[in-house]
């Protein structure tokens, strides 16, 4: 009998329960991006550029040694021709960090990245395979991997090659940890603003809140137009053969004729970035468009960048992207007018011997007599005073270091790194300082955006909140992105009333403003009025019928409100646009669940495990499914998974302890049990639970503790009530017994009351 009860308790009694906390789990809801309509006159700007290679007519020489930059080989499909990695013979590997396995291979002229995993009794498992569509990076350091999705947007790829040492795959930057992104980090706008030219627009982004949509035709590097801007009327002015050679300069921006800041910044717009890591280290205005910066304007029109509060931990960190960072505090800097241009030429790569050359020679120009001594055999002045030095957060790339110091530090500045070494910076909580540019905080707008810098990666919500409210309830921008990240704010700290509040005064600036409408969305769910969430994500889903994460969380409102039928249309169409919506997959499967075809809801737990092998939820649901099925041995493998994915996972730990019982493993069930009641002392089936796990030990005392414990949670839980009276019955306890016994009578469920009732008659 006991047996039985536990059984049908794991065999989804709660199947309400897993469905709430599968509808209601945030990430349920993330949105990934907006998909809408082009800007109004977005296409007209991007028709100031000029196609690229038509620079090449009247530059050919310039045009023929920029190629071989580094800029220049930024963005490109992969050709056989272009490709010097290793797809044949070093190209597998196993990462333990994420217990995952890549495969690097190439076929019909085509290259491909694939994942799998050793799965339950060491079968092959969770097998994903891309396409490798462009490569990020000319190679002189490394090589990045990007895939096109269905949906047009770009996909970052898991494994990099390294040019260290010969060359390599390794795990990209970012990803040798647990929980890594896999193949589910998205290209956003900010990075390809600085690793390609600007792509024609197909559909606008909402900023940096957003994935852009590409279209078939992109930019394969970063053009003249990057630093000379654009170029379309300088191409009309020279083909007209009617402009004087002084109006056909005039058509176009030289950047020697800038000043020096403008100058700077001309480089700076991408090789300025004070940490990879979320601080944020700039926000791109809210009321510019994600590739409208021009050279020659201020940079600090376009964006504004920040940095963590002054201290000794961090003053020292050396980045990937840490180029102009670096140089800004160094003395030569500082105390000249020197630019980047004092040393590199934009058009020409320097490579062995002649760059060391080059570069020394740039020194000497300010410093021909400072050594009075003289120097070491085989020394330069890069060597000593630039030294290479091997990036943190990208930790196979080793590189110049541009802080220009007088001493060489006095250690191994290339010794191997561990990227979990770096991890300790990705949680930064303090104040965030305004960086760039040095007046920020001289205009409203500077001040808003150090605000908004406080709160938008969650660094200093404590102070941030307020400093940011005050300033929007004084200033009152039209712009609904200000009010959309105080919302966020909110929303991290759990205060969901304001979140809702604040999501809503963003849609008051403008109705259909995705992210808004999305996270409202969410918060509405959770505090019960899925009504209206419906309705806000149908207006915003009319606006943009093809965008994936409104249909899969429309979708998810329709399976909480009972409407099956919409439900599966909506997330079948969100995986045909993206079929990697691993949420979209976990819900589809629930609603089968829920239909009685655990056939088909088997089938896409699975898949969303092997769309993102690290999301609890599938691993909990397929676990129970398995366990209702009778297989517990495997539904202990995901319910094992799910608890290492999430190790506060409250019901994985209950339901894996009730399965335990089942198991006939009291002992490791008293266990997991035990971490589910620690984590959710509120949760009076879970006591119950224990209760029996205890009882089942030969542990009669604490058994009767935890019944005690979940009656006093649940006044009316009448088979807790039942079960506590044969525990103190058989301790001697009659008269206390019968008070449990006269409760348990009351059951709804006659089992319950007529097993209550002969005990009370034998009790007599």
């Amino acid at each position: 009998m006991q047996n039985d009860r536990i059984g049908a308790r794991v065999n989804f009694r709660r199947t309400l329960l897993i469905l709430a906390a599968l509808l209601l789990a945030g990430s349920a809801f993330f949105f990934i991006g907006r998909r809408s309509s082009p800007a109004p006159g977005a296409e007209a700007a991007h028709a100031e550029y000029a196609d690229p290679a038509t620079c090449n007519g009247c530059h050919q020489d310039i045009a023929r040694t920029y190629r071989q930059t580094g800029m220049g080989r930024s963005f490109y499909r992969p050709t056989p021709e272009s490709t010097v990695e290793d797809y044949t013979v070093h190209n597998k590997f196993f990462n333990p960090a994420s217990d995952r396995s890549y495969t690097l291979s190439a076929r019909d002229g085509k290259f491909y990245q694939r994942r799998h995993q050793t799965g339950f009794q060491g079968k092959e498992t969770n097998v994903v395979e891309k396409s490798v569509d462009y490569v990020i990076g000319s190679g002189n350091h490394a090589r990045n991997y990007v895939h096109r999705t269905p949906e047009g947007t770009f996909v970052e790829l898991p494994v990099s090659w390294y040019s260290e040492k010969g060359g390599y795959w390794a795990m990209s930057p970012g990803y040798d940890r647990s929980g890594q992104p896999d193949f589910s980090r998205n290209i956003s706008t900010d990075c390809m603003f600085c690793h390609n030219a600007y792509p024609a627009p197909k559909q606008r982004p909402s900023s940096a809140v957003a994935d852009p949509v590409f279209g078939e035709r992109v930019p394969e590097g970063i053009d003249c137009q990057r630093c000379h801007g654009p170029g379309q009327a300088h191409v009309d002015a020279a083909g007209s053969g009617k402009a004087t050679p002084e109006a056909i300069r005039k058509t176009i921006l030289n950047p020697a004729r800038l000043s020096r800041d403008r100058q700077l910044e001309d480089c700076m717009q991408c090789h300025l970035e004070t940490t990879s890591r979320d601080l944020p280290g700039a926000i791109t205005h809210f009321d510019r468009e994600p590739f409208s910066y021009r050279p020659g304007e201020p940079l600090g029109d376009y964006s504004s960048y920040f940095d963590h509060a002054p201290g000794p931990e961090r003053d020292g960190k050396f980045e990937i992207a840490h180029a102009a960072y670096r140089l800004r505090k160094s003395e030569c800097f500082l105390k000249s007018e020197m630019t980047c241009t004092t040393c590199h030429n934009p058009h020409q790569a320097y490579r062995g011997e002649e760059a060391t050359q080059h570069y020394v020679a740039a020194c000497k120009s300010c410093h021909a007599a400072t050594h009075a001594a003289q120097m070491p055999a085989r020394a330069d002045c890069i060597g000593c005073h630039m030294p290479k030095r091997r990036a943190e957060d990208a930790v196979h790339t080793v590189l110049t270091d541009h802080y220009i110091q007088r001493n060489k530090p006095a250690r191994d500045l290339t010794a191997p790194l561990r990227e979990a070494d770096f991890h300790r910076y990705d949680t930064y909580r303090g104040e965030v300082a305004a960086y760039y540019p040095p007046q920020m905080t001289s205009s409203s707008d500077g001040e808003l955006y150090l605000a908004v810098a406080q709160v938008q990666a969650g660094a200093n919500l404590e102070a941030g909140i307020p400093r940011l409210q005050k300033d929007l309830e004084s200033s009152h921008p039209a712009n609904p992105r200000f009010y959309y990240e105080i919302a966020e704010a909110y929303s991290k700290t759990g205060n969901r009333t304001e979140a809702i509040r604040w999501y809503r005064a963003a849609l008051e600036r403008q109705a259909d403003f995705e992210p808004a409408i999305k996270q409202l969305a969410e918060a509405l769910i959770v505090s019960g009025n899925p009504g209206e969430a419906s309705s806000l994500l149908e207006k915003g889903l009319a606006a943009a019928p093809s965008d994936a994460v409104l249909l899969t969380n429309l979708g998810a409102v329709n399976l909480r409100l009972g409407n099956l039928g919409r439900a599966e249309q909506l997330l079948r169409q969100a995986l045909a646009v993206n079929p990697d919506e691993e949420e979209a997959e976990n819900i589809l499967a629930t609603l089968f669940l829920q239909k009685g075809d655990l056939g088909a809801a088997e089938k896409y737990f699975r898949d969303a495990i092997a769309t993102e092998p690290e999301a609890p939820e599938p691993h909990f649901n397929l676990a129970n499914l398995l366990a209702r099925n009778g297989a517990y041995p495997e539904s202990a493998y995901e319910f094992q998974k799910a608890i290492a994915a999430r190790p506060d996972y409250a019901d994985a730990h209950h339901n894996y302890g009730d399965l335990l019982v089942l198991m006939r493993s009291p002992d490791k069930a008293v266990a997991e049990l035990t971490e589910a009641v620690r984590l959710a002392p509120g949760a009076a089936d879970a006591h119950r639970d224990l209760a029996d796990a205890f009882a089942a030990t030969g542990r009669m005392d604490r058994a009767i503790a935890e019944y005690k414990q979940a009656v006093q949670l649940n006044p009316d839980f009448y088979e807790a009530h039942l079960a506590l009276a044969a525990m103190l019955a058989r301790s001697g306890k009659v008269a206390e017994a019968r008070t449990h016994l006269a409760k348990a009578a009351q059951s709804p469920d006659p089992q319950v009351q007529q097993t209550a009732q002969k005990g009370l008659a034998a009790t007599q």
